[in-house]
């Protein structure tokens, strides 16, 4: 069997990790969820950008992002079955839901904690 060149296929045989990325995300019960997005065959696919304005014109202003190195993005989501991650995707289809109160730019998702600490109530007098 023939092997096939790089410059034949349409994806490169071997991964290169692109470095760190700004990767999308969004609050979750336990602090930030990376976003998963679909290719346009409907495939899930983890998505990171190269920098911080190649996701502000993809995703907008409003979109909260971390740092992650690529080989980071794709531990965290091949437990999920998502095996692709796409590097500087070139457009995004609108959300379905209305769109969510403006956030700053460079502000990072909030980190709750697992467990808050709750008072306890204050005992009833009489």
């Amino acid at each position: 069997m023939a092997d096939i060149l790089c410059g034949e296929d349409p994806e490169p045989s071997e991964r290169f990790p692109a470095g760190p990325l700004f990767v999308p995300v969004r609050p979750g019960p336990s602090g930030c969820v990376a976003r998963i997005f679909r290719t346009p065959l409907g495939d899930r696919t983890a998505v990171g950008f190269t920098s911080e304005s190649s996701l502000i014109a993809t995703l907008g202003p409003e979109q909260a992002w971390i740092r992650f190195a690529e080989p980071a993005l794709r531990a965290l989501t091949e437990p999920l079955g998502i095996a692709t991650v796409t590097v500087d995707p070139q457009f995004t289809a609108r959300p379905a839901s209305p769109a969510r109160p403006a956030r700053a730019a460079r502000r990072a998702c909030p980190v709750r904690p697992v467990n808050p600490v709750v008072p306890a109530p204050a005992p009833r007098v009489g």
